[in-house]
C-alpha cells in the first residue's frame, strides 16, 4: 500500500521561474524533478512512440526507485485501426523502464467519443490481449461508462480503472473511485468548467486550474479507500499550466502524510520548498 504524487509531464518551459529555476536547461529538467517526486506520467508518448533508447536514457537519469507511468499512444486510443503495429512498437519502447524496474503501468485515456457500445466493450479486450503483462489502467471521459457493469468487464479484463477530478459538467465522468486491479490511479485535470468545451481556445487553458485546500481535502479518504484496496495508488496532477500541477501536488503530499503517514513515498529532498527549486 504505497501512494506516490506526480504531475503529468515534467518538461514545460512555463516552470521556469515557479518550479525551476529560470536558469535551468530542458536537459536538466528530468532529474531535477526526480529529486522532489516519486512518479512522473510521460505524455509525449501518445503523439509519437519513441525510441527504446532514450527511454533507457530517461530511466538512466533518474533515482532507482523513481516511477515513469506511460500514457498509451494515440493509435490505441483514439485512432484505433489506422495503424495495426502501434502496439508492438509501444511495447517495444516501453522495454527499458520494465527492465530498470521503473515502470509503474500505461494509462490508456479514451476520448469522450469512445463511449460505451457492444464495439467498444469489445476493444477494451483487444486491448487487454494486446497488453496482457503490462500494468493498464483505462481513462474514461464519456460518464456512459460509469456503471457497475463497466467496473466489472475491467477487473475481468485484468485492466485497472483511473478515477478523475475534472469539472462537473453533464456528459464528463463523476469524481467516483473505484478499485480495479491491483493498481489505484487518479488524475487532477482541474475544474474549469468554462474553457473545457471551447474549442476556440487554447489547450492549456483547460487545464489552468490552481486547486484550493478544500478541493483536495475532499479527495483524502478518496485516496485512502483506494490505498486500501491497492499494492500502489499513482496520484498525478495534470493542471500544468506554469507550474501549478507541481504546487498542488506537494500541498496534498502533505495532507496526504498527515491523514496516512509511511504509506506516502516521499524522495529525500535537499528543501522543504512548496514544490519549487528556488
Amino acid at each position: 500500500m504505497t501512494i506516490y504524487v506526480g504531475t503529468a509531464g515534467f518538461s514545460y518551459k512555463d516552470w521556469k521561474g515557479n518550479f525551476y529555476p529560470e536558469s535551468i536547461s530542458q536537459s536538466a529538467m528530468l532529474e531535477k524533478y526526480s529529486e522532489q517526486f516519486p512518479v512522473v506520467e510521460i505524455n509525449s508518448t501518445y503523439y509519437a512512440v519513441p525510441a527504446a533508447d532514450r527511454v533507457n536514457k530517461m530511466a538512466l537519469r533518474t533515482p532507482r526507485d523513481f516511477i515513469f507511468t506511460v500514457k498509451a499512444n494515440r493509435g490505441m486510443t483514439h485512432e484505433i485501426g489506422d495503424d495495426p503495429g502501434v502496439y508492438e512498437r509501444f511495447r517495444a519502447a516501453l522495454r527499458p523502464l520494465e527492465d530498470h524496474g521503473k515502470l509503474g503501468c500505461v494509462l490508456a485515456q479514451f476520448p469522450w467519443g469512445f463511449k460505451n457500445t457492444e464495439e467498444n466493450r469489445g476493444y477494451l479486450k483487444v486491448l487487454a490481449d494486446r497488453m496482457e503483462g503490462v500494468n493498464t489502467i483505462v481513462e474514461f471521459r464519456n460518464c456512459q461508462w460509469e456503471t457497475d457493469e463497466t467496473f466489472a468487464l475491467l477487473s475481468s479484463l485484468g485492466l485497472g480503472y483511473c478515477c478523475v477530478d475534472e469539472p462537473r459538467l453533464k456528459g464528463l465522468m463523476s469524481p467516483r473511485c473505484e478499485i480495479s486491479g491491483g493498481t489505484g490511479y487518479v488524475r487532477f485535470h482541474g475544474r474549469n468548467h468554462e474553457t473545457w468545451w471551447d474549442g476556440g481556445r487554447q489547450s492549456w487553458e483547460r487545464y489552468d486550474y490552481v486547486y484550493s485546500e478544500d478541493e483536495l481535502l475532499e479527495w483524502v479518504p478518496r485516496i485512502e479507500y483506494l490505498s486500501r484496496g491497492s499494492e500502489r495508488t499513482f496520484v498525478i496532477f495534470n493542471n500544468h499550466y506554469k507550474g501549478q500541477a507541481p504546487t498542488n501536488a506537494r500541498m496534498f503530499e502533505k495532507m496526504l502524510q498527515a491523514a496516512l503517514g509511511d504509506e506516502i513515498h516521499v524522495p529525500e529532498r535537499d528543501n522543504d520548498s512548496n514544490g519549487q527549486l528556488f
